[in-house]
């Protein structure tokens, strides 16, 4: 077990510099499972990814995958098959990951069941409903706002009621509002998840890729942005809710939430700004601008009532522009 909890704790920032900075924030018993979360969904995204793998494949090393998470295969024989075929423009971490799949199962297999049992619903429904969307995914973009909610869905909603399960899991003053929670967690998903849509709308289309919703668009390209940008404010808006309804007292957890959708808006204001852009390093956040989200956390984390100001300051341009 310590040689996997050691893994975890050097890969977690080789695959992701954001919940490398977000995940610590959290009380000690969930940065483990959290940490453990988000490399079995980073898994899972880089089968999906790899541009070598054909559909067959990835649909073959999902299921496996699956089948993995939930106790039903070793881990040893999915890794020894999967990582010989992944491309060599799969970043050498995602790499090691999919190398060291025992040692980040090892910890999954740990968990209370409570806990794995969360843990197992998200990677199918992501799994499946990736491998859904790859198949289909064109320059065409996606039919409309429903098929747009439905790939958010799997891809980060899900992530968000596991989320909420988690963190209920851990305390009995947060599950009093378990059904609130989980609710407003899809919306929480969604709107980080559209967030890096539009982020990364010129980075996708090289690939070939597009997840607007087409609907949004028939006016125009700027116009479906701003209208695209107010249904992610609103979405981010749901996630505020979500964050007030966590008692207080549990600064980590606020942080670890807060932080995302600050950053979330921060970039959306952005995108807002610098129209046409080219990538998405242009509308990336910036080192300091992080730094800043951090210390306005820090002193507002309970400030209910001033947190919905600044929200409602830095987002009713985008939210009353479209």
């Amino acid at each position: 077990m310590k040689n996997a909890l050691e893994f975890q704790t050097w890969i977690l920032p080789q695959v992701s510099r954001t919940f490398a900075l977000t995940i610590p924030q959290l009380p000690e018993p969930l940065v483990l499972v959290v940490s453990n979360a988000y490399l079995l969904c980073r898994i899972a995204d880089t089968i999906e990814d790899d541009s070598l793998l054909t559909f067959e494949q990835k649909t073959v090393f999902s299921n496996h995958f699956i089948d993995v998470v939930s106790g039903k295969e070793s881990p040893h024989s999915f890794a020894e098959q999967l990582t010989p075929l992944l491309s060599k423009n799969t970043p050498q971490a995602e790499q090691d990951l999919i190398q060291n799949t025992p040692l980040v199962i090892e910890i999954t297999h740990s968990f209370n069941l409570n806990q794995q049992t969360q843990l197992i619903r998200c990677i199918k429904i992501m799994s499946n409903g990736m491998a859904h969307f790859q198949r289909t995914a064109s320059l065409n973009g996606l039919k409309n706002v429903e098929e747009l909610n439905q790939y958010c869905y799997v891809v980060a909603g899900v992530v968000g009621e596991m989320l909420a399960a988690l963190f209920c899991d851990y305390s009995q003053d947060i599950a009093k509002h378990q059904t609130q929670l989980e609710k407003l967690s899809v919306s929480f998903g969604q709107g980080l998840q559209m967030t890096n849509i539009l982020k990364d709308i010129a980075d996708d289309k090289e690939r070939g890729i597009c997840w607007l919703p087409q609907d949004l668009f028939v006016d125009g390209f700027e116009i479906g942005i701003k209208k695209t940008l107010k249904i992610t404010c609103e979405h981010l808006q749901q996630a505020m809710n979500y964050i007030y309804l966590i008692p207080k007292n549990e600064t980590g957890i606020r942080k670890f939430c807060l932080w995302a959708v600050a950053m979330a808006v921060l970039t959306l204001r952005k995108i807002a700004k610098e129209k046409g852009f080219y990538t998405g390093q242009q509308v990336k956040i910036s080192r300091t601008t992080v730094k800043m989200i951090i210390l306005g956390s820090n002193l507002l984390i309970k400030q209910d009532k001033i947190l919905q100001f600044l929200f409602e300051k830095l987002t009713y341009s985008m939210k009353n522009d479209a």
